[in-house]
Protein backbone atom coordinates (compact mmCIF):
# COMPACT_ATOMS: atom_id res chain seq x y z
CA UNK A 1 0.00 0.00 0.00
CA UNK A 2 1.85 3.29 -0.96
CA UNK A 3 2.25 6.66 1.18
CA UNK A 4 1.13 9.73 -0.86
CA UNK A 5 2.45 13.25 -0.51
CA UNK A 6 0.77 16.66 -0.59
CA UNK A 7 3.16 19.47 -2.19
CA UNK A 8 2.68 22.42 0.39
CA UNK A 9 4.69 25.87 0.38
CA UNK A 10 4.97 28.43 2.90
CA UNK A 11 1.31 29.80 3.46
CA UNK A 12 -0.76 27.58 0.55
CA UNK A 13 -2.97 25.14 0.92
CA UNK A 14 -1.35 21.66 1.31
CA UNK A 15 -1.73 19.17 -1.31
CA UNK A 16 -1.76 15.25 -0.44
CA UNK A 17 0.58 12.98 -1.77
CA UNK A 18 -0.11 8.98 -1.69
CA UNK A 19 2.39 6.79 -0.22
CA UNK A 20 0.45 3.87 0.33
CA UNK A 21 -2.77 2.55 -1.27
CA UNK A 22 -4.91 -0.82 -2.28
CA UNK A 23 -7.31 -1.55 -4.24
CA UNK A 24 -10.48 -1.95 -3.11
CA UNK A 25 -13.98 -3.15 -4.54
CA UNK A 26 -16.99 -0.38 -4.53
CA UNK A 27 -20.31 -0.84 -3.01
CA UNK A 28 -21.43 2.75 -5.01
CA UNK A 29 -19.86 1.88 -9.01
CA UNK A 30 -19.90 5.09 -10.97
CA UNK A 31 -20.44 7.46 -8.17
CA UNK A 32 -16.79 9.60 -7.64
CA UNK A 33 -14.83 10.73 -4.91
CA UNK A 34 -12.36 13.04 -5.15
CA UNK A 35 -9.50 12.24 -2.54
CA UNK A 36 -7.77 15.38 -0.71
CA UNK A 37 -4.94 16.80 -3.08
CA UNK A 38 -1.38 16.05 -3.54
CA UNK A 39 1.10 13.00 -3.31
CA UNK A 40 1.06 9.83 -1.54
CA UNK A 41 2.81 7.76 0.81
CA UNK A 42 1.14 4.23 -0.12
CA UNK A 43 -2.22 2.98 -1.70
CA UNK A 44 -3.44 -0.42 -2.49
CA UNK A 45 -6.83 -1.33 -3.82
CA UNK A 46 -9.28 -3.19 -2.17
CA UNK A 47 -11.96 -5.81 -2.47
CA UNK A 48 -14.29 -8.07 -0.34
CA UNK A 49 -13.07 -10.22 1.50
CA UNK A 50 -13.75 -13.05 3.80
CA UNK A 51 -16.68 -12.79 6.58
CA UNK A 52 -14.33 -13.89 9.27
CA UNK A 53 -12.55 -10.50 8.84
CA UNK A 54 -15.04 -8.27 9.56
CA UNK A 55 -15.18 -9.48 13.46
CA UNK A 56 -15.66 -6.94 16.81
CA UNK A 57 -13.08 -6.40 19.85
CA UNK A 58 -10.29 -7.06 18.05
CA UNK A 59 -6.86 -4.42 16.92
CA UNK A 60 -5.06 -4.57 12.90
CA UNK A 61 -1.61 -3.44 13.50
CA UNK A 62 -1.42 -3.22 9.47
CA UNK A 63 2.55 -2.62 8.44
CA UNK A 64 2.68 -0.94 5.04
CA UNK A 65 6.05 0.82 3.33
CA UNK A 66 6.01 4.46 2.69
CA UNK A 67 6.98 5.66 -1.24
CA UNK A 68 7.14 9.53 -0.36
CA UNK A 69 7.86 11.29 2.68
CA UNK A 70 6.07 14.30 3.88
CA UNK A 71 4.14 15.91 6.93
CA UNK A 72 0.19 15.60 7.82
CA UNK A 73 -0.08 12.23 7.49
CA UNK A 74 -3.24 10.96 6.82
CA UNK A 75 -4.94 7.43 6.30
CA UNK A 76 -8.03 6.56 4.48
CA UNK A 77 -9.98 3.50 5.88
CA UNK A 78 -12.52 2.08 3.80
CA UNK A 79 -16.06 -0.56 4.21
CA UNK A 80 -16.72 -0.08 0.46
CA UNK A 81 -17.48 -3.79 0.06
CA UNK A 82 -18.98 -4.07 3.87
CA UNK A 83 -22.36 -5.01 4.60
CA UNK A 84 -22.76 -3.48 7.77
CA UNK A 85 -21.35 -0.60 9.75
CA UNK A 86 -17.85 -0.33 10.96
CA UNK A 87 -17.06 1.38 13.83
CA UNK A 88 -12.97 2.62 14.93
CA UNK A 89 -12.95 2.77 18.39
CA UNK A 90 -9.31 4.14 18.21
CA UNK A 91 -6.74 4.60 15.27
CA UNK A 92 -3.20 4.90 15.67
CA UNK A 93 0.15 5.42 13.47
CA UNK A 94 4.22 5.23 14.44
CA UNK A 95 6.96 3.44 13.13
CA UNK A 96 7.86 -0.28 13.16
CA UNK A 97 10.47 -1.92 15.20
CA UNK A 98 10.58 -5.77 14.39
CA UNK A 99 7.71 -8.03 13.76
CA UNK A 100 4.59 -5.88 15.79
CA UNK A 101 7.12 -3.49 17.68
CA UNK A 102 6.96 -0.17 17.59
CA UNK A 103 9.76 2.37 18.50
CA UNK A 104 8.90 3.53 21.47
CA UNK A 105 7.48 6.89 20.97
CA UNK A 106 6.57 7.39 17.59
CA UNK A 107 3.24 5.82 18.14
CA UNK A 108 0.29 8.73 18.21
CA UNK A 109 -3.45 9.17 17.77
CA UNK A 110 -5.50 9.71 14.73
CA UNK A 111 -8.73 11.49 14.79
CA UNK A 112 -11.32 11.79 12.13
CA UNK A 113 -13.48 15.17 12.43
CA UNK A 114 -11.62 16.06 15.77
CA UNK A 115 -13.07 12.47 16.96
CA UNK A 116 -10.96 9.44 17.95
CA UNK A 117 -13.89 7.29 16.95
CA UNK A 118 -15.64 7.02 13.70
CA UNK A 119 -18.38 4.99 11.73
CA UNK A 120 -18.35 4.23 8.23
CA UNK A 121 -21.41 3.30 6.57
CA UNK A 122 -21.37 0.40 3.97
CA UNK A 123 -20.23 1.35 0.71
CA UNK A 124 -18.14 4.20 2.31
CA UNK A 125 -15.02 5.51 3.09
CA UNK A 126 -13.23 8.31 5.48
CA UNK A 127 -9.95 10.06 5.61
CA UNK A 128 -8.33 11.08 9.22
CA UNK A 129 -7.35 14.54 10.18
CA UNK A 130 -3.88 15.24 9.48
CA UNK A 131 -1.56 14.01 12.25
CA UNK A 132 1.58 17.26 12.87
CA UNK A 133 4.99 15.63 12.08
CA UNK A 134 7.28 14.31 9.24
CA UNK A 135 7.16 10.84 8.10
CA UNK A 136 10.52 10.01 5.88
CA UNK A 137 9.98 7.94 2.49
CA UNK A 138 10.73 4.37 2.69
CA UNK A 139 9.68 3.94 6.30
CA UNK A 140 7.86 1.14 7.85
CA UNK A 141 4.59 2.79 9.20
CA UNK A 142 2.34 0.53 11.70
CA UNK A 143 -1.15 1.71 11.17
CA UNK A 144 -3.70 0.34 14.15
CA UNK A 145 -7.14 -0.09 14.15
CA UNK A 146 -9.24 -0.62 17.25
CA UNK A 147 -12.46 -2.17 15.32
CA UNK A 148 -14.98 -1.80 18.34
CA UNK A 149 -17.91 -3.17 15.86
CA UNK A 150 -18.06 -4.49 12.71
CA UNK A 151 -19.52 -7.85 10.99
CA UNK A 152 -20.49 -9.13 7.52
CA UNK A 153 -18.29 -8.46 4.39
CA UNK A 154 -14.88 -6.80 5.53
CA UNK A 155 -13.19 -4.96 3.07
CA UNK A 156 -9.39 -4.85 2.14
CA UNK A 157 -6.34 -6.32 0.41
CA UNK A 158 -5.96 -9.68 0.09
CA UNK A 159 -2.47 -10.15 -1.05
CA UNK A 160 -0.78 -7.42 0.38
CA UNK A 161 3.24 -9.95 0.28
CA UNK A 162 3.65 -8.28 4.05
CA UNK A 163 3.05 -9.53 7.27
CA UNK A 164 0.67 -7.48 9.45
CA UNK A 165 -0.37 -8.31 12.87
CA UNK A 166 -3.85 -8.95 14.76
CA UNK A 167 -4.70 -8.64 18.53
CA UNK A 168 -7.47 -11.02 18.69
CA UNK A 169 -9.11 -9.15 22.09
CA UNK A 170 -9.70 -5.32 22.58
CA UNK A 171 -8.11 -2.53 22.30
CA UNK A 172 -4.38 -2.80 21.79
CA UNK A 173 -3.76 0.66 19.30
CA UNK A 174 -1.96 2.30 21.54
CA UNK A 175 0.70 -0.41 22.33
CA UNK A 176 3.70 0.10 21.75
CA UNK A 177 4.81 -3.18 22.64
CA UNK A 178 3.79 -7.08 20.17
CA UNK A 179 2.48 -8.85 23.04
CA UNK A 180 -1.08 -9.04 22.32
CA UNK A 181 -0.63 -8.84 18.40
CA UNK A 182 -0.20 -12.73 18.32
CA UNK A 183 -1.99 -13.54 15.36
CA UNK A 184 -0.12 -12.71 11.64
CA UNK A 185 -1.89 -12.04 8.92
CA UNK A 186 -0.92 -11.65 5.27
CA UNK A 187 -3.62 -8.84 4.33
CA UNK A 188 -4.53 -5.63 4.71
CA UNK A 189 -7.44 -4.74 6.43
CA UNK A 190 -9.68 -1.66 5.94
CA UNK A 191 -6.94 0.72 5.36
CA UNK A 192 -6.66 1.78 1.60
CA UNK A 193 -4.73 4.66 1.87
CA UNK A 194 -1.75 6.81 3.68
CA UNK A 195 -0.89 10.60 2.26
CA UNK A 196 1.45 13.57 3.50
CA UNK A 197 1.70 16.60 2.57
CA UNK A 198 5.04 17.44 -0.01
CA UNK A 199 6.11 20.17 -1.72
CA UNK A 200 4.09 21.93 -3.79
CA UNK A 201 4.42 20.47 -7.26
CA UNK A 202 5.14 16.79 -6.41
CA UNK A 203 2.72 14.04 -7.72
CA UNK A 204 2.26 10.81 -7.46
CA UNK A 205 1.89 7.85 -10.40
CA UNK A 206 -0.56 5.14 -9.89
CA UNK A 207 -0.01 1.59 -11.09
CA UNK A 208 -3.00 -0.08 -12.33
CA UNK A 209 -2.53 -3.77 -13.12
CA UNK A 210 -2.63 -7.50 -11.81
CA UNK A 211 -1.66 -9.89 -9.88
CA UNK A 212 2.18 -9.14 -12.00
CA UNK A 213 1.50 -5.35 -10.60
CA UNK A 214 0.27 -6.90 -6.97
CA UNK A 215 3.81 -8.40 -7.02
CA UNK A 216 2.78 -12.25 -6.78
CA UNK A 217 5.34 -14.64 -6.28
CA UNK A 218 8.36 -11.37 -5.29
CA UNK A 219 9.57 -12.06 -1.56
CA UNK A 220 7.22 -11.56 1.29
CA UNK A 221 8.03 -8.90 3.44
CA UNK A 222 11.00 -7.23 1.27
CA UNK A 223 8.68 -4.97 -0.54
CA UNK A 224 10.32 -6.92 -4.71
CA UNK A 225 7.11 -5.63 -6.24
CA UNK A 226 8.15 -3.68 -9.16
CA UNK A 227 6.28 -0.47 -8.22
CA UNK A 228 8.22 -0.77 -4.94
CA UNK A 229 11.59 -0.65 -7.33
CA UNK A 230 10.07 2.29 -9.28
CA UNK A 231 9.49 3.98 -6.04
CA UNK A 232 13.19 3.67 -4.79
CA UNK A 233 14.01 4.75 -8.06
CA UNK A 234 12.03 8.05 -7.90
CA UNK A 235 12.80 9.16 -4.35
CA UNK A 236 16.84 9.03 -5.50
CA UNK A 237 16.31 11.07 -8.48
CA UNK A 238 16.94 14.59 -7.49
CA UNK A 239 15.65 15.75 -10.83
CA UNK A 240 11.46 14.57 -10.66
CA UNK A 241 9.02 15.58 -8.38
CA UNK A 242 7.06 12.32 -8.88
CA UNK A 243 7.34 10.90 -5.68
CA UNK A 244 4.49 8.53 -4.67
CA UNK A 245 3.53 5.54 -5.85
CA UNK A 246 0.30 4.00 -5.67
CA UNK A 247 0.17 -0.52 -5.99
CA UNK A 248 -3.41 -0.56 -7.63
CA UNK A 249 -2.86 -4.02 -8.78
CA UNK A 250 -5.42 -6.85 -8.18
CA UNK A 251 -4.89 -10.59 -8.41
CA UNK A 252 -6.56 -11.97 -11.52
CA UNK A 253 -7.79 -8.39 -12.55
CA UNK A 254 -9.18 -7.80 -15.91
CA UNK A 255 -9.77 -4.70 -18.43
CA UNK A 256 -13.23 -5.78 -19.32
CA UNK A 257 -15.07 -8.42 -17.02
CA UNK A 258 -15.00 -8.55 -13.19
CA UNK A 259 -13.55 -11.41 -11.18
CA UNK A 260 -10.94 -11.43 -9.05
CA UNK A 261 -12.04 -7.73 -7.66
CA UNK A 262 -13.79 -5.12 -10.30
CA UNK A 263 -12.45 -4.70 -13.58
CA UNK A 264 -10.13 -2.16 -14.26
CA UNK A 265 -12.38 0.09 -16.39
CA UNK A 266 -14.97 -0.32 -13.06
CA UNK A 267 -12.65 0.33 -10.94
CA UNK A 268 -10.62 2.90 -12.59
CA UNK A 269 -12.27 6.04 -10.83
CA UNK A 270 -11.70 4.74 -7.50
CA UNK A 271 -8.43 3.38 -7.04
CA UNK A 272 -6.75 5.95 -9.60
CA UNK A 273 -8.74 9.28 -10.98
CA UNK A 274 -9.37 9.76 -6.82
CA UNK A 275 -6.23 9.46 -5.43
CA UNK A 276 -4.42 11.91 -4.12
CA UNK A 277 -2.28 13.74 -5.84
CA UNK A 278 -1.78 10.72 -8.92
CA UNK A 279 -1.10 12.57 -11.96
CA UNK A 280 0.24 9.52 -14.34
CA UNK A 281 -1.20 5.70 -14.43
CA UNK A 282 0.91 3.05 -15.40
CA UNK A 283 -1.25 0.54 -17.27
CA UNK A 284 -0.76 -3.02 -16.83
CA UNK A 285 -3.45 -4.93 -17.76
CA UNK A 286 -5.09 -7.60 -20.31
CA UNK A 287 -2.89 -11.28 -19.46
CA UNK A 288 -5.90 -12.26 -17.47
CA UNK A 289 -8.38 -11.05 -20.66
CA UNK A 290 -6.25 -12.92 -23.16
CA UNK A 291 -6.31 -16.15 -21.63
CA UNK A 292 -10.18 -16.01 -20.05
CA UNK A 293 -12.45 -18.73 -21.58
CA UNK A 294 -14.29 -17.19 -23.65
CA UNK A 295 -11.53 -14.63 -23.94
CA UNK A 296 -12.59 -11.57 -25.95
CA UNK A 297 -10.23 -10.19 -29.40
CA UNK A 298 -7.41 -8.12 -29.54
CA UNK A 299 -10.01 -5.20 -31.11
CA UNK A 300 -12.39 -5.48 -27.85
CA UNK A 301 -9.55 -5.44 -25.74
CA UNK A 302 -7.86 -2.40 -27.27
CA UNK A 303 -11.75 -0.30 -26.98
CA UNK A 304 -11.05 -1.22 -23.26
CA UNK A 305 -8.09 0.31 -23.39
CA UNK A 306 -9.16 3.45 -24.96
CA UNK A 307 -11.95 4.19 -22.55
CA UNK A 308 -8.78 4.33 -19.73
CA UNK A 309 -7.21 6.74 -21.76
CA UNK A 310 -10.04 8.82 -22.89
CA UNK A 311 -11.22 8.98 -19.29
CA UNK A 312 -7.82 9.24 -17.50
CA UNK A 313 -7.31 12.12 -20.15
CA UNK A 314 -10.47 13.72 -18.81
CA UNK A 315 -9.62 13.84 -15.61
CA UNK A 316 -6.23 15.48 -16.17
CA UNK A 317 -4.13 12.29 -15.94
CA UNK A 318 -1.49 10.94 -18.46
CA UNK A 319 -1.61 7.03 -18.90
CA UNK A 320 1.51 5.33 -19.89
CA UNK A 321 1.12 1.96 -21.60
CA UNK A 322 2.43 -1.09 -21.27
CA UNK A 323 2.86 -4.17 -22.99
CA UNK A 324 1.57 -7.34 -22.23
CA UNK A 325 4.49 -9.81 -20.77
CA UNK A 326 4.92 -13.31 -22.26
CA UNK A 327 3.81 -16.27 -20.23
CA UNK A 328 4.09 -19.68 -22.62
CA UNK A 329 4.43 -22.17 -20.60
CA UNK A 330 1.27 -21.28 -17.97
CA UNK A 331 -1.05 -23.49 -17.98
CA UNK A 332 -3.70 -21.29 -20.25
CA UNK A 333 -1.34 -20.06 -23.14
CA UNK A 334 -2.22 -21.09 -26.46
CA UNK A 335 -1.27 -19.78 -30.03
CA UNK A 336 -4.67 -18.02 -30.10
CA UNK A 337 -3.56 -15.63 -26.96
CA UNK A 338 -0.45 -15.39 -27.91
CA UNK A 339 -1.69 -13.56 -31.53
CA UNK A 340 -4.09 -11.35 -29.83
CA UNK A 341 -0.95 -10.24 -27.07
CA UNK A 342 1.10 -9.58 -30.34
CA UNK A 343 -1.64 -7.56 -31.99
CA UNK A 344 -2.70 -5.83 -28.71
CA UNK A 345 1.02 -4.88 -27.84
CA UNK A 346 1.46 -3.69 -31.47
CA UNK A 347 -1.30 -1.16 -30.24
CA UNK A 348 0.12 -0.29 -26.95
CA UNK A 349 3.60 0.54 -28.85
CA UNK A 350 2.63 2.40 -32.53
CA UNK A 351 -1.24 2.88 -31.63
CA UNK A 352 -0.82 6.41 -30.55
CA UNK A 353 -3.15 6.42 -27.84
CA UNK A 354 -1.14 6.31 -25.04
CA UNK A 355 1.01 9.67 -23.43
CA UNK A 356 4.17 7.30 -23.47
CA UNK A 357 5.11 3.71 -23.71
CA UNK A 358 7.22 1.66 -21.40
CA UNK A 359 7.47 -1.97 -23.18
CA UNK A 360 8.08 -5.08 -20.59
CA UNK A 361 7.42 -7.52 -23.00
CA UNK A 362 10.73 -6.56 -24.69
CA UNK A 363 12.37 -6.30 -21.16
CA UNK A 364 11.08 -9.28 -19.92
CA UNK A 365 11.20 -12.00 -22.68
CA UNK A 366 13.69 -14.62 -23.81
CA UNK A 367 15.19 -13.35 -27.11
CA UNK A 368 15.64 -17.38 -28.17
CA UNK A 369 11.74 -17.62 -27.28
CA UNK A 370 9.52 -14.47 -27.58
CA UNK A 371 6.75 -15.67 -26.21
CA UNK A 372 8.56 -17.04 -22.81
CA UNK A 373 9.70 -14.76 -19.80
CA UNK A 374 13.83 -15.17 -19.95
CA UNK A 375 14.05 -18.14 -17.53
CA UNK A 376 16.72 -15.23 -15.38
CA UNK A 377 13.36 -13.45 -14.65
CA UNK A 378 11.26 -16.37 -14.19
CA UNK A 379 9.60 -17.14 -10.81
CA UNK A 380 8.90 -20.99 -12.05
CA UNK A 381 5.28 -20.48 -13.24
CA UNK A 382 5.93 -18.83 -16.63
CA UNK A 383 3.85 -16.04 -15.97
CA UNK A 384 4.90 -13.90 -12.71
CA UNK A 385 8.75 -12.44 -13.03
CA UNK A 386 10.61 -13.17 -9.97
CA UNK A 387 12.33 -10.79 -7.59
CA UNK A 388 15.22 -9.67 -10.23
CA UNK A 389 12.37 -9.53 -12.95
CA UNK A 390 10.50 -7.12 -11.32
CA UNK A 391 13.99 -4.61 -10.36
CA UNK A 392 14.08 -4.98 -14.58
CA UNK A 393 10.44 -3.85 -15.07
CA UNK A 394 10.93 -0.87 -12.71
CA UNK A 395 14.15 -0.19 -14.44
CA UNK A 396 12.52 -0.23 -17.90
CA UNK A 397 10.24 2.85 -16.75
CA UNK A 398 11.62 5.97 -18.15
CA UNK A 399 11.06 8.31 -15.09
CA UNK A 400 10.43 11.48 -17.70
CA UNK A 401 7.47 9.40 -18.97
CA UNK A 402 5.85 9.85 -15.44
CA UNK A 403 5.90 13.34 -15.94
CA UNK A 404 2.11 14.44 -16.62
CA UNK A 405 1.21 18.73 -18.01
CA UNK A 406 -2.46 17.41 -18.63
CA UNK A 407 -3.44 19.76 -15.59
Amino acid sequence: MPVQACPCSGEESPRHEQTHAAPARPARPGRRRRAHRGPGLRAASTDRLSTAGAAPERTYRLVVRTSAGGDGLRIRLSNTFGTRPVTFGRAYAGLRATGAALVPGTNRPLTFAGSPSVTVPPGRSVSSDPLPGTVRPRSDLAVSLYVRDAGGAATGHRTALQTSYVAPSGDHAADDTATAYTQPVTSWFYLDAVTVNARRGTSAVAALGDSITDGALSTRDTNRRWPDFLARRLDGDVGTRVKGVANEGISGNKVLKDGSGQSALKRLDRDVLTQAGVRTVVLLEGVNDIKAVPAPTAAELIAGYRRIVDRSHAAGVCVVGATVMPYEGWREWTPAGEAVRQEVNAFVRDGGAFDAVVDFDRAVMDPAAPSRLLPAYDSGDHLHPNDLGMRVMADTVDLKSLRCQRR
